[in-house]
């Protein structure tokens, strides 16, 4: 009996001892969440600030609104938070609970170096999964040599592998061997659909406004869709939440002002930046009467409010308006210029579950008109989107990172609307058929890290698209001649198309210093650019698919191998790409694109492929930094109907290009900042003879884009002076003093063909440049 008792006793020690092991274990492995917002000291959020911990395969990065979060075992961490151009912060935590740790990084008293992308530390080049993507804060691009004094966020990404200038004067974007309609840019979520002014010389964004960049050149998360090529996310500046204060600057071509301070101390503030050009106040003083009626002149005016409800509830509203004006002799007048509108709710679930609802307004207007007695016409076209969007971000812990949410935006398009304005003008009314869609996506995205080794990011997007609403549409037989014509009235829905976008992201690392990389993307596009011309233009008109013109996709592969040299003090990166890309678009030998009813009859479909090699050597440490980007790209169609059939370069397929930048800190107050380039000359189609029908003189032509202007390289330099700043001053100023094209290159913006003076029979070649040397000094203040 004794015994009996003895073995049960034990037996129930055993049990006993057996739960609280069980139970100390699972204490053991309870997990808490870190999280919170990250902002500098004046309460502006910090877009993709760096949480690590001592172990670099643990971290986070900050999302679009500064909140991030990390979950850990109970015990005891070092944090360090960090972000580019401003001073790290090393927290020491015991976590036993949940805790909210909001952080503020103060600026680095140092001279910032234009070429850090991000800060990127222990690691973190080497050990993130995704690939094709760049992160641009201000402080980099303001300080790149100015084109007439000033500086232009695309003109600075052009000096990164793999994406390219559309042309001289240009400043559309190739990535990866897509169109320029191929990128989506996005102004807080609001899609710009023509960021240029000047006729393509400057991007719309204004320096003061803008507070982050994010480019996408193939690895496009699934949150995002309806373009082929790219991804370009602008974010706007929230304003200051502790003080107001005014900045700004004089350039050569145009001056800025920005005012911003707080709604409520630490709970809201505001922020509006405006800037303009001034060229046409001094045309009136010219003495030619010709130049002395020109107008040329832009403006922007941007935006932004946020107000925190509460710990987990803040309210965004951002707008944006610009409007460029182009006035020949009083005659003829061209006018185009976007308006964004954003109204976003972030809510914090809990510490782990974050999401934002957007809604979004957008719309972009081209106009042209001319004054004459017969001829007088104004011609109108545009289009609008209404779009509503709610995205969730979920970190359950563990290395999971999981997204997903959904989207759907009411496109309406206006092709053109033409009127005389005179009565006497030979005109009539004339609408092209308007048109409206819906495009629908959700998706859900998930990053794991599998182990310190192996990381994986895969995601699915679907997509759908239809016409809606009263619409004409003319169909054509195999000739492309119209044979019938629907009419669809309020309510029908016509063309549906729609399909699966699938993403995946591979990362495989060699220890601390190196990994490989490997990455896969389908994308859809449902609207499609009418241009016939190389060189974008405000007169270009959007379309969306229809049975005439069918949606675009492209399968995307991409490997690359990436590697930190002597603990980040050089970074390397080799990646290689292939994309094939179907239902491509180009228009007709001799098509007649303005004010066709017929347009969609003038377009060719077929497919189009590109592939590269992209090479990025970048210092990040020292008095001297900077990068030597290379990339060697090819980008051919296929379309039959165009070229008799045959493959031909796309028209803004260049292959070489090298740039080569640097940046040397003289002192804290002084730097030198320089830039070298060389691209291949854009493809081009030449006459190769002519013969005479009657009394006219026609030009034959070659194979499309058979030929290529001449090669295109130039040299900037820049020199920024910094003003001694007095103890107890808030006044703060620097004067930059740049020279665009330095050695005096003319390179060739047009080539066009002239009968020879001296031989009659004969027709010679001429180039056209546009840029000579051209020294400019502007002067930015802030207080």
């Amino acid at each position: 009996m004794r015994t009996g008792r003895n073995a049960r006793s034990r037996m129930l020690i055993s049990f006993l001892f057996a739960v609280w092991l069980g139970h100390g274990l699972l204490q053991a492995q309870k997990t808490h969440t870190l999280s919170g917002t990250i902002r500098d000291n004046h309460g502006e959020v910090l877009i993709g600030a760096s949480v690590l911990t001592d172990d670099p395969h643990k971290g986070a990065i900050s999302n679009a609104y500064g909140f991030y979060s990390l979950t850990f075992p109970a015990g005891s961490y070092i944090i360090h938070y960090s972000y580019l151009g401003y001073e790290s912060l090393i927290d020491t935590l015991f976590l036993n609970r949940s805790v909210v740790r909001d952080v503020y990084l103060s600026p680095a008293n140092i001279m910032l170096s234009p070429v850090e992308m991000r800060a990127v530390q222990r690691g973190d080049f080497v050990h993130r999964t995704g690939m094709g993507k760049i992160e641009l804060q201000m402080p980099v691009i303001n300080q790149m040599p100015h084109l007439l004094g000033e500086t232009d966020l695309f003109k600075s990404l052009q000096l990164l592998p793999g994406i390219q200038s559309a042309g001289e004067g240009n400043s559309g974007l190739v990535v990866r061997g897509g169109n320029t309609d191929q990128n989506l840019i996005l102004l807080d979520e609001a899609t710009v659909y023509n960021p240029f002014h000047l006729m393509g010389f400057f991007s719309v964004f204004n320096r003061d406004a803008i507070q982050n960049v994010t480019v996408y050149k193939g690895d496009i998360p699934a949150q995002y869709g309806g373009r082929l090529s790219s991804l370009i996310d602008v974010r706007m500046k929230d304003g200051n939440l502790k003080r107001w204060g005014i900045s700004g600057g004089i350039g050569t071509i145009s001056s800025r002002l920005n005012v911003e301070g707080p709604i409520i101390k630490d709970r809201g503030s505001v922020i509006v930046s405006g800037r303009r050009s001034y060229a046409d106040i001094f045309l009136p003083l010219l003495k030619n009467e010709e130049i002395r009626n020109n107008r040329l002149y832009f403006y922007d005016l941007n935006a932004k409010a946020n107000i925190r409800l509460n710990d987990n509830n803040r309210l965004y509203y951002s707008i944006y308006k610009g409007k460029d004006a182009f006035l020949l002799a009083d005659v003829v007048l061209v006018t185009w210029g976007n308006l964004t509108q954003s109204l976003r709710w972030n809510h914090l679930f809990s510490q782990k579950l974050f999401s934002n609802l957007s809604l979004i307004y957008n719309t972009y207007e081209y106009n042209l008109g001319k004054n004459a007695a017969f001829t007088g016409v104004r011609w109108e076209s545009g289009l609008e989107d209404v779009s509503l969007k709610y995205d969730f971000s979920y970190f359950p812990g563990k290395g999971h990172t999981i997204r997903f949410g959904a989207q759907s935006i009411y496109h309406s398009f206006n092709p053109g609307y033409l009127t005389g304005i005179t009565s006497e003008s030979i005109y009539n009314n004339l609408q092209l058929p308007r048109s409206a869609a819906i495009e629908s996506a959700i998706y859900y995205g998930h990053e794991y890290k599998v182990s310190e080794k192996f990381a994986i990011e895969a995601g699915m997007r679907y997509s759908g698209f239809f016409g809606t609403g009263e619409a004409t549409i003319y169909l054509f037989n195999e000739d492309y001649f119209p044979y019938d014509t629907l009419f669809y009235g309020p309510g029908d829905r016509y063309s549906p198309y729609g399909g699966f976008e699938p993403r995946l992201g591979l990362r495989y690392s060699f220890g601390e210093l190196s990994s490989v990389k490997l990455n896969y993307s389908r994308t859809r596009q449902y609207l499609h650019l009418a241009s016939n011309s190389t060189s974008d233009s405000p007169l270009d008109v959007w379309l969306p698919s229809s049975p005439n013109l069918p949606l675009q996709t492209a399968d995307h592969l991409a490997i690359g191998y990436f590697r930190n040299i002597s603990k980040n003090f050089l970074v390397f990166s080799l990646e290689v790409y292939y994309k094939k890309m179907y239902n491509q678009v180009d228009f007709r030998d001799n098509a007649r694109i303005f004010l066709n009813p017929l347009l969609e009859g003038e377009f060719r479909v077929g497919e189009g492929r590109a592939y590269g090699t992209e090479f990025l050597l970048r210092k990040q440490e020292g008095r001297l930094t900077g990068w030597i980007a290379y990339t060697l790209s090819r980008s051919v169609r296929e379309i039959e109907g165009v070229n008799q059939g045959k493959v031909y370069p796309a028209d803004h397929s260049r292959t070489h290009d090298f740039s080569l930048v640097g940046h040397y800190s003289l002192s804290e107050r002084t730097g030198i900042s320089s830039n070298w380039v060389f691209v291949s000359g854009l493809p081009v189609t030449f006459p190769s003879g002519r013969f005479e029908y009657g009394n006219t003189i026609v030009p034959v032509y070659t194979d499309r884009n058979a030929h290529r202007m001449p090669s295109y390289h130039r040299l900037d330099i820049s020199m920024t002076l910094k003003n001694r700043v007095k103890p107890g001053k808030r006044y703060h100023d620097e004067w930059v003093f740049s020279i665009y094209n330095l050695y005096y290159r003319k390179n060739a913006w047009l080539i066009y063909f002239v009968q020879s003076e001296e031989n009659p029979d004969e027709t010679e070649a001429r180039k056209l440049y546009m840029f000579p040397i051209i020294p400019s000094v502007s002067y930015n203040f802030r207080f």
